[in-house]
């Protein structure tokens, strides 16, 4: 599953004094992309790629890290991102793709997927924490980028605000899991849940707290 969408806006400058330079030494447009569910053991991995206007007319008040703002400013801003960036795009690795691929070459994909599903390409390509390969531009990996470069925030909240509502649908889906409440990373009252019911087809079976329960006793169900 995957999608993608452009935006226009009303007021404020999006980008950050970090993009602004990379525009101004010709590396614009400036998209960051980030992902969630990276250290769940249950649920997709959502990455999200972002390019902000440096339009004054379409400002993103607010943004901050996803792990920085509550649920509903999150929500909130995830409306605005939609609205007033000039590109959004995100896609979803299931959690056997993960199994697969093993994490971290899930991670990368992932990232990669979500730049190259842009509906307009970006010149500069940065991406919080490691540099990407395989990006249709020049890149880079930053530490904290999710700090310092207001693209790579937005892409955060995509990502995050995104994961969520697939992980509330899986609740429906599978319910006794608690995953619209813990979103499928390893709480508790999760692994309680876990070690009753046994894993679900949404669980990473790789994953060591998965695997010593044992096989999924569930069979799959569509997501619609």
């Amino acid at each position: 599953m995957s999608g993608a969408a452009t935006g226009t806006a009303e007021t404020g400058t999006a980008e950050s004094a970090f993009e602004a330079e990379l525009r101004a030494a010709g590396l614009g447009p400036v998209a960051g992309v980030d992902e969630a569910g990276r250290g769940a053991c249950a649920g997709p991995l959502v990455a999200a790629a972002v390019i902000l206007s440096g339009a004054p007319e379409r400002a993103i008040p607010g943004l901050r890290d996803s792990k920085a703002l509550s649920a509903r400013r999150r929500e909130a801003l995830y409306d605005l991102i939609l609205e007033r960036a000039e590109a959004v795009a995100w896609v979803e690795v299931a959690p056997g793709e993960c199994d697969a691929l093993g994490l971290q070459e899930a991670n990368l994909q992932a990232l990669r997927r979500a730049v190259w599903r842009l509906p307009l390409a970006p010149a500069f390509i940065v991406t919080d924490g490691f540099a990407v390969d395989g990006l249709p531009g020049p890149g880079l990996g930053m530490w904290k980028a999710d700090q310092v470069a207001a693209c790579v925030e937005a892409a955060s909240i995509v990502a995050k605000v995104t994961r969520d509502r697939i992980m509330r649908d899986l609740d429906s889906l599978y319910p006794g899991y608690g995953f619209a409440g813990h979103k499928g990373y390893a709480t508790a009252a999760h692994q309680r849940r876990l070690e009753a019911l046994g894993p679900s087809p949404v669980h990473r079976l790789t994953y060591a707290n998965v695997a010593r329960v044992g096989p999924a006793r569930h069979a799959p169900q569509a997501i619609v």
